[in-house]
């Protein structure tokens, strides 16, 4: 008999359709039914010896909420048997109502729930339990997931023990995930979380990828490119890195339409095992990366999310260096200029945050001359050991695209037809702040308000001495440094200068936007530990795990109004 894996994840929803992704033990056909009557089915398809299903359902009415169950072979598979929690549902927008957008990004996988937490409370857990505890009450209409889902270098006490009983550590990558199957475990561990793995069931959610999916600094540079490529083991590693992906983030970004067109997908669902198909893609996708594009499009009623790929497609020709090849870059102000008017708030997904603090930006900057060879042969080969070192590889060490982000963001906010925000939502740095950008005096600036709205980590942890850096980084004795560096790069101004209206914050953390018309809310969330209580909310696992840090709450830290 089939049986579920994996999943269901409700992926894409709009007013009458929606898309859930499931693994199953074998092959079979998985069916969605929905209380109003709207059903779908789709037979699995095969990869790495695997059984995945994207199932699509139509029919379903603008405004309403539907419980649904999923069965494989007609059999009932979800809701699990005895599951405390509500039933999963799928809400469909009218295109009249707030639309609520939370997002956040790197997450490590939550422990068992006897086990102690080193990094605390786990922020998306504990927004489970607050819907799950109030299913009726103000829960996200999707959730934006913006990098490092998985970390495939950094695995928990529990994966590096079941790799130990699959095959010897001493041989590279040692404790790091090296394939498809091991990224697997990495789903598992992350995705039957019981809060998570419920709240992906009713929550729709956009994912992309970041550096951790695949490995730390991915990309970082032509000479970190070469280096790695050099190993025995970094092909199969990031083919399964981009293999797993595609068929665990990526397909479930995509609406029905976008499936329907794409011929990968075709490809693999038209072969009994379409696990050399897709490694052929991943193949393609890393010998030509223009080839591929990750970044991906979704409106909201008048809400436009571009969720854009800074990772796979750079270009790092050191005299070339672009965050986004021409053709991404190309898409992407396509996207953000389509159709002026429609649209209300834009809202760019970028997994590492364009405005960062000012000493950290300058760094950066300079970093970039130097190992361009703007001060000479030796400082260059300091500068590739600092930009791997420290990590600098965000906007800012890619300057021309630093500026073509502001251009672009000033000529979408601006004009009659402007929407009331342009908003740059990011992760990575493993804190949580605002900053707003400032055009130079006598330059046109935008009618919409601009904002950098950067959150992370949902959980993770961060240093004492990362935390004072960061903060140091936001002074103004930070940002002296930071100019005196840019000066030593001969580095030009960057195209607008910004200013810090919001933190930093740290902690285990979610930001919602709210959007109504031309307003726009912003509120911050902690998960906090508070005081274990039986049974909490009532939201008991169903399979074993039993009730996870039942006193962890979501606290709000800050809330503010950005436009009216």
């Amino acid at each position: 008999m089939a049986e579920l894996l994996l999943g269901p994840l409700l992926r894409y929803v709009d007013g009458s359709s929606a898309t859930f992704w499931v693994e199953a033990n074998r092959p079979c056909t998985a069916e969605v039914r929905c209380a109003g009557g709207a059903r779908g089915e789709a037979r699995t398809f095969q990869v790495a010896g695997h059984h995945y299903a994207l199932v699509p359902v139509d029919g379903l009415t603008p405004g309403t909420v539907s419980a649904y169950e999923v069965l494989l072979d007609g059999v009932g598979v979800w809701p699990l048997p005895g599951s405390a929690f509500p039933p999963s549902v799928v809400r469909t927008p009218d295109g009249q109502d707030a639309v609520r957008v939370t997002f956040g990004s790197c997450r490590w996988a939550a422990p068992p729930a006897d086990e102690k937490d080193p990094a605390g409370p786990d922020a998306l857990d504990t927004l489970a339990r607050r819907i799950a505890a109030a299913p009726d009450g103000e829960r996200p209409d999707v959730l934006l997931l913006l990098g490092d889902q998985v970390y495939a270098d950094e695995v928990s006490d529990a994966t590096r023990a079941w790799l130990t009983a699959r095959r010897s550590l001493a041989d590279p990558p040692g404790s790091q995930v090296a394939d498809y199957e091991e990224y697997t475990r990495l789903y598992y561990e992350s995705w039957l979380d019981p809060e998570v793995r419920w709240l992906l069931s009713t929550v729709p959610s956009c994912m992309i990828f970041d550096d951790h999916d695949v490995i730390d600094d991915w990309n970082t540079s032509a000479a970190w490119v070469s280096d790695i490529r050099a190993t025995g083991w970094w092909r199969e590693r990031l083919l399964s890195g981009l293999m797993s992906y595609w068929v665990h983030q990526h397909l479930g970004n995509l609406s029905p339409r976008e499936l329907a067109e794409d011929p990968l997908y075709a490809a693999v669902r038209e072969t009994p095992d379409g696990t050399d198909v897709l490694r052929g893609f991943a193949a393609q996708s890393d010998a030509d990366p223009a080839s591929v594009r990750w970044s991906y499009r979704r409106d909201f009623g008048r809400v436009r999310v571009l969720m854009v790929d800074t990772r796979a497609a750079r270009v790092l020709a050191e005299d070339e260096r672009a965050m986004l090849d021409p053709g991404e870059a190309r898409w992407l102000r396509e996207q953000a200029l389509d159709a002026p008017g429609s649209y209300d708030h834009l809202l760019i997904g970028t997994s590492l945050p364009w405005l960062l603090p000012h000493l950290v930006h300058e760094a950066e900057a300079w970093d970039a001359a130097l190992c361009r060879g703007e001060r000479g042969t030796r400082w260059a080969r300091f500068g590739e050991k600092l930009r791997r070192g420290a990590d600098l590889e965000h906007w800012a060490a890619f300057p021309a695209s630093f500026d073509a982000l502001a251009g672009l963001v000033a000529e979408a906010g601006s004009g009659p037809d402007a929407p009331a925000t342009v908003c740059v939502l990011s992760g990575d740095v493993h804190h949580a702040y605002v900053a707003e950008p400032v055009w130079p005096e006598g330059a046109s600036g935008p009618d919409a308000r601009v904002l950098q709205l950067t959150c992370s980590p949902v959980h993770n942890s961060i240093p004492a001495y990362m935390r004072l850096g960061f903060r140091f980084g936001w002074s103004g004795v930070g940002r002296a440094i930071g100019r005196r560096l840019a000066r030593h790069g001969n580095c030009a101004r960057p195209a607008v200068n910004w200013r810090r209206t919001g933190g930093p914050w740290f902690g285990n953390q979610l930001m919602t936007l709210t959007l109504h018309g031309r307003s726009a809310r912003l509120r911050l969330e902690q998960a906090r530990a508070g005081r274990r209580s039986g049974t909490g909310s009532g939201t008991g696992s169903g399979d074993g795990r039993g009730d996870r840090r039942g006193g962890a709450r979501l606290r709000t830290v800050v809330e503010s109004e950005l436009s009216s």
